[in-house]
């Protein structure tokens, strides 16, 4: 099944860079490219994309306003993966809130890139590796300093959880803990739900609040 992806960044030379990369991948498509908030949420709801690789910082409307307005107003909602220039970039967090499935930076290698629209298209979510991890355990999406576990959730959930803060994919889960991928599915959703909680990445930090993954290690 191939991917579709609009590619959405203010500067020609990295689109073009990116739509190279695409391009030569069998399994991924670029239907549309812009190079604005404007534009990206008008082609996002002509084009139908499955994922939409979201630059940051643009002009007319930035990536957070247009990540928040085409998870909300667009439906079915493609996956957002958001790109930045700098792991420290002060609008990564808001963008993460606005309900994107994740990041990665504009230095990270080309295999990175083509992993994270791979994963946020199969409805896991992805962070850059190496020190982003640390910062998304800051992030300041809406979850007390310290989280409680509600006792709704499952023994089997809450390991799910704890490996969600890990940044583990659903096939990391599921060979963890020696079961099905389809099963780990289930349990994503499940605690989704159960936690009112939006993406694996708000999961993933929900867990570190409630003391299930201690910050800075793997």
């Amino acid at each position: 099944m191939t991917v579709t992806v609009l590619l959405v960044d203010d500067q020609d030379l990295i689109r073009t860079s990116m739509r190279m990369m695409l391009d030569v991948e069998p399994d991924l498509t670029v239907v549309g490219e812009a190079a604005d908030g404007v534009a990206a949420m008008d082609l996002a709801g002509r084009l139908c994309p499955q994922v939409v690789v979201m630059d940051i910082r643009m002009p007319r409307m930035d990536g957070v306003s247009t990540t928040r307005r085409i998870t909300e107003e667009i439906s079915p909602a493609p996956a957002v993966l958001a790109l930045t220039t700098f792991d420290h970039d002060e609008y990564l967090f808001g963008v993460l809130q606005a309900g994107a499935s994740g990041f990665v930076l504009k230095d990270d290698s080309a295999a990175t890139l083509l992993e994270g629209i791979r994963a946020v298209a199969r409805g896991d979510g992805f962070v850059s590796p190496g020190p982003t991890r640390r910062l998304i355990a800051r992030a300041a999406i809406p979850s007390p300093p310290r989280a409680e576990l509600p006792p709704c959730l499952t023994p089997r959930e809450r390991e799910v959880l704890a490996l969600l803060g890990r940044a583990l994919s659903n096939a990391q889960i599921a060979r963890a803990l020696h079961v099905e991928e389809s099963t780990v599915k289930t349990h994503v959703q499940s605690l989704l739900t159960k936690l009112s909680l939006r993406t694996r990445v708000e999961a993933a930090v929900f867990a570190t609040h409630a003391g299930l993954v201690e910050i800075g290690k793997d």
